[in-house]
């Protein structure tokens, strides 16, 4: 016999109380011994008993926890009644360590002053998570997920909430010259009697609490504990280590638990890595410094910049994930925008700030400049109420994005359009951009968040860039003397803190290999993750229970001196198939679409899918979680030097080729935003010739190409940018009289940039080529 579920009309076991597909209550059940009743029967068919009249057991337990009665009615209800239901709720207990010898021997005051302090950081951690603080206990404190409204991720709001609550109580710890203030936590979820629209006293009771509070008790100072049912739950994006059989008072068996140690991955468990996330070493500070910002501006409604500076693979891109999960996981509406200057392509014109636009519009590629203009129409009318601000606005919009000519007046009027869209944005919540590998931006994406910043009042704007240390030598006085300005430095990880990391990413390592491992990473966290890549590919490394063993003898197989040869090496274990595909994307730079790809292979997406899967599972490629959710796909690559090694690797006729079929392919888009990017590929289609017998044909493409490029980015006022499409464009023409009409426009591009003594050069040498052929300039 089964039971259906009237809400989704699956079949269940007829000892079920809640439906296995969507969780739903399963009908009535019999007071006496809880075997389900048919509707409309007056007695159980199992043992009975009267199903109409008395008291039911979860009354008599509501009503026992509660201390006073509860009215349970079927049918309408009078006024001020309370229902009480069955739910599926997470339960948070947290209290202070050994608060008793804290606060001996200190003044009352000071004691409530810090509980005080202690509840306000509960409270808002509890919140921020979605919880429900059920009450305050002494030094502990009761929330609850799941009640009065439910989230299919509850128990995850829950972990996550906890294992940010006994940080914060470290932090405040430090904070008050208190270092052994510390809490401890335990979540188990199940099923509660929940006493709805409860005053005055607890709206939830049962063994879940009990066991809760419990649990709490048992876990070490600093550390969460969750029982089975929580661990099953919240597993995929919580990283967990087994803490054995607890033996809790009032409880006849052992309780099984797991330790929480972090956040791995999205709500849900998106974007976990197939190999397990290292521990968070040496970061610490920066992703908490990071994590306070944010929170500061958004309660101070302000604007901030805080910019991370370090070299490739040391963990800049760490501190951003941390912060994502973090905003993935709090209740707050949180605008994210998360863009990256293309290493491949340097100085295109504000281009992550475009990309950041059409992701907020939800423009693709392949969108075409109706659908695009469109859909921009809609985001306005979504985030800008006021219809002249959003006349002015948009023009301005659609030319950073290519499907409108850019707008006449200075540059100053174009970037106070795009903050002001931002800030429209920011008036529905706390937005952040993340520029990523800021030290390939062109000047005038600089100029812009810079001065973003700097106007933006009374909004909640963070903004966060991630940049090589060069950034400062081509830009020395990025931030200076702001006070809304952050700058943290990535230095590499000393010896002991690369050997903890080391030891969170593989357990069980031999101790031997770990040094060897450790020699050549050089406190660049990015080298270990990549040797240990390395060797689980190859299958030399296998994890088994938990714990990482040595399948081969290693010391036969040397490991690559070099990252650029480990990550070669890598390469060469792949399929010959999936390799191509590698070396195809990498001509397109670190990101790129699957339209894209199969174009430079001469292939169809079809045919290339089964491989970017291969590659997404061995994790040389990554997936945008944020474009996947609009029904769109983009990837890039990991880590930037595996696509620079593919590509080195290619011959320069290979080059050329695929340079040139990825022009084909962006040309044929007819997207004016991607001029550059066609110009740019034209160029190394050209650079990459035979040396000594360069091809005129190709030249002459590359030539009016640059041109264009450069026409598209002085529209945009980025002049710097339309300067060196000019200059480029100069060094590969062989033509007197076009090389005369070029100089005329860098000198005008130059003029613009006040570089006087350049355009005084371009343009004399133009007007002198003029005179000789007794010609004048087309203007």
């Amino acid at each position: 016999m089964t039971i259906r579920c009237e809400a989704c009309g699956s079949d269940n076991p007829q000892t079920s109380r809640f439906c296995g597909s969507c969780g739903s209550p399963l009908g009535a059940r019999c007071p006496a011994c809880s075997a389900p009743v048919v509707h409309g029967f007056r007695f159980c068919g199992s043992c009975g008993a009267a199903l109409t009249g008395g008291e039911s057991r979860i009354e008599r337990e509501v009503d026992h926890v509660a201390g006073e009665p509860v009215a349970l009615r079927s049918g309408a209800l009078g006024g001020g009644v309370r229902v009480a239901e069955r739910r599926l709720v997470s339960i948070l207990f947290a209290d202070l360590v050994s608060f008793t010898a804290l606060a001996e021997g200190r003044d009352p005051e000071e004691v409530q002053e810090l509980l005080a302090r202690y509840f306000d950081v509960c409270r808002a951690v509890i919140v921020r998570y979605g919880g429900t603080v059920e009450k305050f206990i002494g030094d502990a404190v009761m929330a609850m997920w799941g009640a009065p409204v439910a989230h299919e991720d509850d128990a995850e709001r829950a972990v996550r909430a906890a294992v940010e609550l006994v940080a914060a109580v470290a932090n405040l710890g430090q904070e008050l010259a208190l270092p052994r203030l510390s809490a401890r936590a335990g979540v188990v979820s199940g099923e509660a009697a929940i006493t709805v629209g409860a005053v005055g006293q607890g709206m939830v009771a049962g063994d879940v609490v009990n066991t809760a509070s419990r649990l709490q008790t048992a876990a070490r100072p600093g550390t969460v504990l969750v029982d089975e049912a929580t661990y099953r739950t919240v597993r995929g994006s919580v990283e967990f280590e087994r803490a054995g059989d607890q033996t809790l008072r009032g409880k006849r068996m052992p309780l099984p638990a797991w330790e929480a140690r972090q956040v791995v991955a999205l709500v849900g468990g998106l974007g976990r890595s197939v190999l397990p996330e290292g521990p968070l070493i040496g970061r610490e500070s920066a992703v908490a410094i990071v994590k306070d910002l944010l929170n500061a501006v958004r309660e101070e409604r302000s604007a901030r910049l805080v910019s991370i500076f370090g070299q490739a693979g040391v963990g800049k891109g760490r501190v951003v994930w941390e912060l994502e999960k973090y905003v993935d996981g709090i209740v707050e509406d949180v605008f994210w925008h998360l863009a990256r200057s293309p290493a491949y392509g340097e100085g295109l014109a504000f281009w992550a700030l475009a990309e950041m636009v059409r992701s907020r519009a939800g423009i693709t590629d392949g969108d075409g400049p109706s659908l695009a203009r469109r859909r921009l129409a809609a985001c306005l009318s979504q985030f800008v109420p006021d219809d002249t601000e959003r006349r002015w606005i948009a023009p301005h919009l659609a030319a950073l994005i290519g499907i409108g000519p850019a707008p006449g007046g200075e540059r100053a009027e174009t970037f106070a359009a795009w903050r002001t869209f931002f800030e429209r944005v920011a008036d529905r919540g706390t937005t952040v951009l993340v520029f990523d590998d800021l030290h390939w931006a062109d000047a005038g994406s600089l100029d812009f968040i810079e001065y973003l910043v700097a106007g933006t009042a009374g909004r909640p704007i963070l903004v966060v860039t991630l940049a090589r240390p060069s950034l400062l030598e081509a830009r020395p006085e990025w931030g200076a003397g702001r006070r809304t300005y952050v700058g943290l430095h990535l230095d590499p990880l000393p010896r002991p803190a690369m050997a903890e990391l080391l030891g969170g990413l593989a357990p069980g390592l031999p101790a031997d290999v770990a040094g060897r491992i450790l020699d050549r990473a050089e406190g660049i966290p990015l080298y270990a993750v990549e040797i240990l890549r390395m060797l689980v590919d190859r299958g030399d490394l296998e994890a088994v229970g938990g714990v990482y063993v040595v399948r081969r003898e290693l010391e036969q197989l040397a490991v690559p001196e070099t990252l650029q040869a480990l990550v070669a090496a890598r390469l060469d274990e792949l399929e010959p198939t999936d390799r191509a595909l590698i070396r195809d994307a990498a001509v397109l730079g670190r990101e790129f679409r699957p339209g894209a790809v199969a174009a430079v292979g001469r292939t169809s997406v079809e045919a290339i899918e089964p491989h970017l899967g291969h590659l997404l599972e061995r994790e040389f490629l990554i997936r945008d979680a944020d474009e996947a959710a609009l029904g769109r796909e983009r990837y890039r690559f990991g880590e930037l030097l595996v696509r620079d090694v593919a590509y080195n690797t290619l011959s320069l006729r290979d080059r050329r080729e695929r340079h040139l079929a990825a022009a084909d392919h962006f040309a044929a888009l007819d997207d004016p935003e991607l001029a550059g990017v066609v110009a740019s590929h034209v160029l190394a289609a050209y650079r990459s010739g035979p040396p000594g017998r360069p091809d005129r044909t190709l030249a002459r493409q590359a030539v009016a190409a640059l041109r264009v490029a450069a026409d598209r980015a002085s529209a945009l006022h980025a002049h710097d940018i339309a300067l060196g499409f000019r200059e480029e464009a100069l060094s590969v023409s062989d033509d007197p009289g076009e090389m005369a009409a070029i100089r005329l426009e860098a000198a005008g591009t130059a003029q613009s940039l006040a570089r006087l003594d350049e355009a005084e050069v371009h343009a004399r040498a133009a007007l002198a080529w003029y005179r000789e052929h007794d010609d004048r300039p087309e203007i």
